[in-house]
């Protein structure tokens, strides 16, 4: 069993109705990722799900922390200021730990991590991410690019194995369509399992004693649309991704 810790992929939206002279306003909350969580329980792992507002006093702040709670972590659509401005440091000058830092340092002792693609992973909109400009950015397999990195795709486009890797084994050469991604180079140490639209998909590699990866398209909607989540084989991909990652020789 690994232990997986999800963190991101949760929003809040705050709506504004104007019915003519009046307004009124509504909020709500959403926890996204309910397909990628479900599929890896339903494969056996154990996954801790952080939202986005709760990084600052759920995520622990040093590398040792990090691996005392989890094998994998997957940071899916949110972007780098959520770790490296927590209240303490934004509103009271105060020093704190680099949670980036101590991601980068929990790969690098033998920790598994994955970055999933969204409007704030990698660079993101507007560029606001910022994922490139933190330490983390040293053990990613893929090389960030210093601008809004979206690649839109209204029209969909299909995924497509590029070479042979125990985690794509089994998976059919094309993937369902997808509806967008975040463009990245990828490292000369790595290897690129997938493309989608002739971008990187799914690349991984080693760093230090551990493992690391980037799925540059969502793993819910809006960028996956149902046709992914919903396909056969999304469940044994993530499954067996999450699996290499912690370090798992897989048959």
């Amino acid at each position: 069993m690994t232990r997986v810790l999800l963190v991101g992929e949760s929003w809040f939206v705050h709506s504004i109705h104007q019915k003519g002279f009046d307004s009124f306003t509504t909020s709500e909350f959403t926890l996204g990722g309910v397909e990628f969580v479900a599929a890896l329980r339903a494969a056996g792992h154990e996954v801790t799900h952080v939202p986005c507002h709760e990084i600052t006093t759920r995520v622990p702040g040093t590398a040792a922390e990090l691996g005392a709670i989890a094998d994998v972590i997957v940071v899916s659509d949110v972007g780098a200021n959520t770790f490296q401005l927590p209240p303490a440091t934004f509103t009271r000058s105060e020093q704190q730990p680099d949670r980036t830092e101590a991601l980068r340092g929990f790969v690098e002792q033998g920790g598994g991590l994955l970055m999933v693609g969204g409007y704030m992973t990698f660079s993101g909109v507007d560029a606001k991410a910022r994922w490139g400009r933190t330490p983390l950015a040293a053990a990613l397999p893929v090389t960030v690019l210093d601008r809004d990195d979206r690649v839109e795709l209204p029209a969909g486009a299909a995924a497509e194995t590029r070479a042979p890797h125990p985690i794509t084994a089994g998976l059919p050469t094309v993937w369902p369509n997808l509806l967008g991604l975040n463009e990245v180079t990828v490292r000369e140490t790595a290897t690129e399992l997938a493309t989608c639209a002739g971008h990187p998909l799914l690349v991984v590699g080693d760093y230090g004693r551990g493992r690391s990866g980037a799925f540059t398209s969502d793993i819910a909607p809006h960028w996956a649309p149902a046709g992914f989540v919903e396909w056969d084989g999304y469940g044994p991909l993530f499954d067996r991704t999450v699996r290499w990652l912690a370090g798992e020789e897989l048959a």
